[in-house]
């Protein structure tokens, strides 16, 4: 067998054996002479680059050798051959040859296939982009794991310090109280310093909160009112953060995808919290929910600090075919300096979004911090029982989120206006859970009930590719500061609702608490088709 080729003195590319490529880098010099006149049987007397021997049979393996200053990054299977070197300019008889060097620096060798693609692990095959995705679907699996343990823990704790229901309704919407603080900040904070930098302090903050708050339960309500808020705190960032990171990272064409798998991560989160809840508080008491959710916090926290970036210019080893496409993918550029407040507010779609985000929270409240207690009092069953059944709801959320992505960026891409697309999701995700909440009253078995909230839920999370994606698409610079601004008012409507509820539980009937969610999503659907717009408004 013959291998035959020419590698230049100025412009090393690669050689062929047996149809297996060995990639040599580019731009390399020989300070003397060139190679040439590749082929099996040969060898070079004292010759420092390789040693052959005659072999006529053909040898498939892995070799690697050592090749001063050609640079060679990778290998591959290849067939036994040496190499004839000739001198164009100069009699090389000795046994020293020069180094070459290399402007690239010398290349990490990687064992390729026998078509020479590269073997490597899938998860650094996974974009860049993608990581940074999925580890804010991990901080907000977290977010909604730690906040949703509370829901299951109060049912014990209740028992326990002998609170009744205006109490508990009064804990639970005391992490709203922080939650509502740093909504803005957080999407401020975002917009000038980086979500990287935001969604990190706020994940370790909100941690520490959870594992503090059996220590201070113990100590008296109080101090766990004043806990809650502090988690609170921690997690009202990681909204505003997220949105600012993702709206430097996502293209337009894979911007509801990649929302409705981070918000899917919730939704996940209190599946996994309320499905291990009760087993923990059952075998190691109600306060291991806390411990055990909130250190789970710093594991991911050693992950975002090692891989995150809150920007892809700020990323070293992102590649550049990726970095064009997301650069030039309609994503936000520039920094912000300064927040044109007068203009934001004086937008009709602006207000379309806070309205809206008022009125979906209100019913998603509830049903996030109440729906184990309506299991356990109005369908009767224990506190497993209740816990595992609210899972069933937040599956269908995450699964849901997930389609409903996927159908908008498929719509988009087949031609659809963005403005279109955000009213069709986010109609679905209001008039299916107003629906479904109006047959709770006539439903005779707990089983039909747990089915009204599973399909309320589900439809529920199509508001993913409706009104959480708007915020980038009618002002990406200020996504953080959008997203903050109308989380502010879905996190109001969480403080009162969830504190209301407690009180017309005291004086009415849960069918009271649904009417009050349906008019609410009602008065969503009209205000957001008559004012909301998927254009870019703000720049």
């Amino acid at each position: 067998m013959s291998i035959s080729g020419l590698i230049s003195n100025r412009n090393f590319s690669s050689f062929t054996a047996s149809e297996n490529v060995y990639q040599l880098r580019k731009h390399q010099s020989l300070q003397r002479g060139s190679i040439s006149g590749l082929q099996h049987g040969g060898q070079i007397a004292k010759d420092p680059f390789a040693r052959c021997q005659h072999d006529h049979h053909r040898t498939s393996h892995i070799e690697q050798r050592t090749v001063y200053g050609l640079g060679v990054s990778k290998l591959s299977k290849v067939n036994r051959a040496c190499v004839h070197y000739r001198s164009e300019e100069y009699d090389i008889a000795e046994t020293k040859v020069d180094p070459v060097a290399s402007d690239e620096g010398t290349g990490e060798a990687i064992i390729l296939e026998g078509n020479g693609t590269p073997v490597s692990p899938w998860w650094q095959k996974l974009p860049k982009r993608w990581v940074i995705v999925l580890l804010c679907f991990t901080a907000f699996l977290l977010c909604n794991m730690d906040r949703v343990n509370m829901s299951i823990a109060i049912l014990p704790m209740s028992q326990e310090y002998n609170w009744n229901s205006a109490t508990v309704g009064l804990i639970q919407s005391s992490f709203f109280w922080g939650y509502l603080l740093t909504q803005i900040l957080g999407g401020i904070w975002a917009d000038k310093l980086g979500g990287k930098v935001v969604l990190g302090f706020g994940v370790v903050w909100w941690s520490m909160a959870t594992v503090l708050t059996p220590i201070a339960a113990r100590i008296g309500l109080p101090y766990l009112l004043i806990m809650r808020a502090f988690m609170g705190i921690g997690e009202g960032v990681a909204m505003p953060a997220m949105n600012n990171i993702l709206s430097k990272w996502i293209p337009v064409s894979e911007r509801s995808r990649s929302l409705s798998l981070v918000y899917s991560g919730m939704y996940l989160g209190s599946v996994v919290g309320l499905a291990f809840s009760p087993m923990l508080i059952q075998n190691f008491g109600w306060a291991s929910v806390f411990y055990s959710f909130g250190s789970l916090g710093s594991i991911w926290f050693a992950f975002w600090l090692r891989k995150a970036y809150s920007s892809p210019k700020d990323d070293p080893d992102l590649g550049a075919e990726e970095k064009r496409l997301i650069l030039e993918g309609g994503v936000s550029k520039a920094p912000v300096s300064d927040i044109p407040w007068k203009l934001i507010l004086s937008k009709p779609a602006v207000w379309a979004l806070i309205i809206s985000h008022f009125c979906h929270n209100w019913g998603t409240f509830i049903l996030l911090t109440w729906m184990p207690t309506y299991y356990n009092q109005v369908l009767k069953f224990n506190l497993t029982e209740s816990g595992l059944l609210c899972v069933l709801p937040w599956l269908t959320m995450a699964i849901f989120a997930n389609i409903g992505g996927w159908i908008a960026d498929t719509l988009v891409s087949k031609g659809f206006s963005i403005t279109t697309v955000r009213k069709i999701m986010q109609s679905i995700g209001f008039l299916g859970p107003a629906f479904f909440l109006t047959q709770l009253s006539h439903v005779k078995t707990p089983a039909m009930a747990v089915l009204c909230m599973a399909c309320s839920q589900g439809s529920d999370a199509f508001s993913q590719s409706g009104l959480y994606s708007n915020h980038q698409d009618i002002g990406p610079r200020y996504a953080g500061v959008l997203l903050g601004l109308s989380n502010t008012a879905g996190v109001l409507a969480g403080v009162f609702g969830t504190a209301a509820t407690g009180y017309i539980l005291q004086r009415g009937s849960w069918n009271d608490v649904f009417k009050v969610s349906v008019a609410l999503y009602i008065i969503g659907t009209l205000v957001w088709n008559i004012f909301s717009t998927g254009e870019k408004i703000l720049d």
